[in-house]
């Protein structure tokens, strides 16, 4: 079953899929052959394996995405006889509240941390980075237009450096934050839990991309250009880390003849 996953993986190496997809996909598709055979699955085994996990909605759906292409691919090859991809339901998420770390929450994560973390609070905070970005950030992508970021799916993007961070990005030479375990940059994970260390509960590293967002919306009115800051392919994914302030709610109300 292992070379067949594989086999079905090597389909996103070739369209040039970034690694991270990769193990999600698989990651899903394994867990199933590791309880069931995914071969010889009728449609209601499926579905009742399906309703069994215990996931959030975004998880859900993402397990939705790997089997159906799984499913597809399978089926394209003559290895199940009915196409299991046509019988996964679609999956909503509901559409989450923008969560942006407070002035305050920041002030007191920024005196809490050493140089290092205080880089990766900035990086988030006010450049919008993901934690695996904040973990690859190089020199060499340092330019005189911003910071070049390399994002999910493999795109780039280029994000002016905020002017806090002019002069330590622009005296970088090699990573950031360079591994001590291997050759080459820290894991998102090394990131994620220095940043959780420092910040005050219950904020998490991703409600500095909402404070991010929401402070860039807030000073531009530009949705589509917060969109191209954070990457997004979608603007209603943006709409999501963008917090409507009080007083705008308010304005927006007496403006109402």
């Amino acid at each position: 079953m292992n070379e067949l996953i594989e086999a079905w993986l090597d389909t996103y190496r070739a369209a040039g899929r970034s690694a991270g997809t990769v193990r999600a996909r698989a990651s899903y598709v394994r867990t199933l052959a590791r309880e069931l055979d995914p071969l010889t699955l009728t449609p209601d085994e499926l579905l009742a394996y399906l309703a069994s996990r215990r996931l959030s909605p975004e998880g859900r759906k993402s397990m939705v995405v790997a089997l159906r292409s799984f499913y597809r691919w399978c089926h394209r090859r003559g290895l199940v006889d009915v196409d299991l991809a046509a019988e996964l339901p679609p999956v909503t998420v509901p559409r989450g509240v923008p969560k942006p770390i407070t002035e305050r929450a920041l002030r007191e994560a920024r005196a809490r941390a050493d140089e290092e973390t205080r880089l990766m609070l900035d990086l988030g905070a006010r450049m919008g980075l993901r934690r695996g970005e904040i973990a690859r950030v190089h020199g060499d992508h340092v330019t005189d237009y911003g910071l070049v970021v390399k994002g999910k799916g493999g795109r780039e993007r280029m994000v002016p450096v905020h002017e806090l961070l002019e002069d330590r990005l622009g005296a970088l030479r090699g990573w950031a934050f360079p591994s001590t375990r291997r050759p080459g940059p820290v894991t998102p994970d090394y990131v994620a839990d220095r940043l959780s260390r420092v910040l005050p509960a219950p904020w998490t590293p991703h409600s500095l991309r909402h404070r991010f967002a929401t402070e860039a919306h807030d000073g531009t009115m530009n949705m589509r250009a917060v969109q191209e800051l954070l990457g997004h392919a979608s603007i209603e994914t943006t709409m999501r880390y963008v917090a409507v302030s009080r007083s705008a709610l308010t304005d927006a109300v007496r403006a109402v003849a």
